[in-house]
């Protein structure tokens, strides 16, 4: 019996359920813990009617963290109530899993921190169950901890897109920049993205029309959902966009120019690089391409103009100075693909020069898609968009009430 009382103990059991044998099964790989519940009348769980009698007993078997080497597992005859109050019968609560599930809360919070670090495939062989166990306890336990996270606070926001699949489907992911915490990921990248953000924002305590402030690229379809849906907010321009969309117009310029002239066909990451990443080899081939009177380095000095715009903490008036320059430079230019960057900018001129006042760019956003990406990498891609989302937010959203990991915490979890 000492031993029965030590893991009933170690289980958090109270009376009326203890532990009253542990069948050690070496040949199986498993020890398997029996558990009973002896009490003749119990609370009826539907109606919480108190002294119900016990209808009937079923029974049920749940895996738990591993004993040494061996599978661990709890059986026991689970007490149904037959309720004369509400006239149901209905299953206790077992106080070591949730409702459903086939694992004990320890498992499940050892599951939860696993797969914040390691692939969910490689989670499950671990545990010797399928995938779609542990996404269904992934599932709940992000769910569940999502529903309880306090929006009310957040005043400044980011929107970004990723690719979900290989370019074919998109998500849209909304960042907190002031808390640097993923608020809210969703199928598309559209402006019906806003409406679904703003919704789930009040759904956590928050108002879209209390946002102050919004980072997003050049988007149409993102300008016009923040104008509908964030009314009240100033919308920065994200540097990292900007400077993308002239190193295109460079690599466009460069592409027709190498038709041409056949030593621009290797140089191209030398000119989208930063300097100090410059390869010996790069350094030659860009020391070359500024001696030319060719395009692509009329392009690339333009590109990097348009860089230093950005650079060196300028104050908004010096920033303003530095792009009307490049863009009345960039209009005269003569190459076609910078002519028309001019344009899109021009449009956009005072979001850029916002990024200037407000300080927010989408950083923490490509910083999020980095990690989703490792992520994905990792896991070799996802079967489908809501296992991303699960993921996203596991890894990338701060949640606050997740499971404690067991092993950095050893009492019994609680039910969620």
């Amino acid at each position: 019996m000492v031993m029965e009382t030590l893991f009933t103990q170690a289980l958090g059991l109270v009376e009326p359920w203890r532990v009253v044998n542990v069948d050690f099964q070496p040949a199986a790989g498993r020890i398997v813990f029996k558990v009973e519940n002896a009490a003749s009348r119990l609370a009826c769980p539907a109606c919480g009617a108190a002294d119900q009698p016990v209808h009937d007993r079923l029974p049920r078997r749940w895996q738990h963290l591993n004993f040494f080497q061996f599978k661990a597992i709890i059986e026991a005859q689970v007490p149904r109530v037959g309720c004369r109050s509400c006239e149901k019968t209905t299953q206790v609560a077992v106080p070591w899993a949730r409702p459903g599930s086939g694992f004990t809360q320890t498992l499940e919070a050892f599951v939860v921190a696993l797969c914040s670090q390691m692939p969910v495939a490689a989670v499950a062989k671990l545990l010797g169950v399928s995938d779609d166990r542990v996404w269904r306890v992934l599932d709940h336990h992000v769910a569940a901890a999502r529903a309880r996270e306090d929006y009310a606070q957040v005043r400044r926001i980011s929107a970004d897109e990723r690719s979900a699949r290989k370019g074919q489907r998109f998500l849209t992911l909304f960042c907190d920049l002031d808390a640097r915490r993923l608020l809210f990921a969703t199928r598309g990248r559209d402006a019906s993205t806003f409406e679904a953000f703003a919704a789930d924002l009040a759904a956590h305590g928050g108002e879209a029309e209390a946002i102050t402030d919004v980072s997003l690229d050049m988007g149409a379809a993102f300008h016009a959902g923040a104008r509908t849906h964030c009314p009240n907010a100033t919308v920065s321009v994200d540097p990292f966009h900007v400077v993308a969309l002239a190193n295109e117009a460079l690599d466009q310029v460069r592409r027709a120019e190498a038709k041409q002239v056949g030593d621009l066909k290797g140089i191209r990451w030398g000119t989208l690089k930063d300097a100090a990443d410059w390869t010996r080899t790069q350094i030659a081939q860009m020391h070359w391409l500024q001696r030319t009177n060719l395009k692509t380095a009329r392009a690339w000095r333009l590109k990097q103009a348009l860089r230093a715009v950005f650079a060196g903490g300028a104050g908004i008036m010096q920033a303003t100075v530095r792009l009307d320059a490049w863009l009345s430079w960039a209009r005269r230019c003569r190459l076609a693909p910078f002519k028309r960057l001019a344009a899109t900018l021009k449009k956009h001129r005072d979001g850029i020069l916002e990024h200037f006042r407000s300080g927010l760019s989408n950083g923490f956003a490509e910083a999020i898609n980095g990690r989703i990406q490792a992520a994905k990498a990792r896991a070799k891609g996802y079967g489908t968009d809501d296992h991303l989302i699960t993921i996203s937010y596991l890894i990338c959203a701060n949640l606050k009430h997740l499971p404690k990991n067991p092993w950095l915490d050893p009492a019994p979890q609680a039910v969620a």
